[in-house]
């Protein structure tokens, strides 16, 4: 039988607006999925995640 393995999941809310910053930040913040402030979703961790984030985390606010 094969193990249960858990994955984890970040929460990523943005705080901030990505007006005023370059488009492919504005795209990368669009591609998490985050529409609108204070907009709050779920990923799974992944590297290709974790690179979108670092690359707005003056945007974010990330729970694991």
């Amino acid at each position: 039988m094969a193990k249960k393995v858990e994955v984890k999941t970040l929460r990523v809310t943005l705080v901030k607006s990505p007006i005023g910053f370059p488009e492919p930040q504005k795209r990368t913040v669009r591609a998490l999925g985050l529409n609108r402030m204070h907009q709050t979703v779920e990923h799974e961790d992944n590297p290709a995640l974790r690179g979108m984030l670092n690359s707005v985390i003056h945007l974010l606010q990330i729970e694991e």
